[in-house]
């Protein structure tokens, strides 16, 4: 809808990555001002040439995520919309193995990063009453478990958990959260990490970042507590 971001603030986590930076350019390119948030702020700050604000933070730190917020509180006023894109993938090891530092990885990067960051800036909105969204990058893993990927699979269908929870606590308080669930990413890492693979079947991130935008716009106002699948055709 024309307009519609003029004034808005999103918030989006992990903008100098793969997916992030793909978000970053799609809210760019329908006029919000961003809250761009990286481990360093240097890392965010020249990726779109106007409407943006770089944050230093660590989503997995309750401490830094609150001062993040508090910084793009202090210099927008508000805060719209959070798009976490924080996320990272670790396999091939058995229960039986009982890698306690992938489990401890695996879920300190993809749930607990979730539950801090987007708990502080829903605790935000209520504060401040604003009727925001939230997005949050999940996996097609916290469907099911698999062979080798128990760590990974946990700590999504979690996160995945705590959209769910955080959609029904916030239902009648104006505050919308969802889940994206891509497939395998287009992304040069991911390119380097399966070089044999067809590419041509994974997900592109601009693709990613389409369904996010929508999650985050009046059209998706019905929307809450939902997992959208965006597997591409892998």
């Amino acid at each position: 809808m024309p307009g519609e971001w003029d004034g808005k603030v999103v918030m989006i986590t992990g903008a100098n990555g793969g997916l992030g930076s793909a978000v970053v350019r799609r809210f760019h390119a329908v006029g919000a001002s961003l809250a761009l948030v990286a481990r360093r702020a240097d890392d965010a700050k020249n990726l779109v040439p106007d409407r943006a604000f770089a944050v230093g933070a660590d989503v997995t730190d309750k401490t830094s995520v609150q001062a993040a917020v508090n910084q793009i509180a202090a210099h927008y006023g508000r805060i719209d919309a959070l798009v976490h894109t924080v996320g990272g993938y670790g396999g091939g090891k058995a229960v039986h193995e009982v890698d306690l530092d992938l489990w401890d990885r695996m879920m300190t990067l993809n749930a607990r990063s979730v539950y801090i960051t987007a708990g502080t800036v829903a605790n935000y909105m209520l504060e401040q009453n604003i009727a925001g969204s939230i997005v949050v990058v999940l996996a097609r893993h916290a469907l099911e478990g698999a062979k080798n990927h128990s760590a990974y699979g946990a700590s999504k269908a979690a996160a995945q958990r705590i959209v769910q929870s955080m959609a029904k606590e916030l239902l009648d308080r104006g505050i919308r959260v969802n889940g994206v669930m891509p497939g395998t990413i287009d992304t040069e890492a991911n390119r380097r990490d399966m070089p044999n693979a067809d590419f041509s079947k994974w997900v592109r991130p601009e693709e990613i970042a389409d369904v996010m935008l929508f999650l985050c716009s009046d059209q998706s106002k019905p929307i809450s507590g939902d997992s959208i699948a965006v597997y591409g055709r892998s």
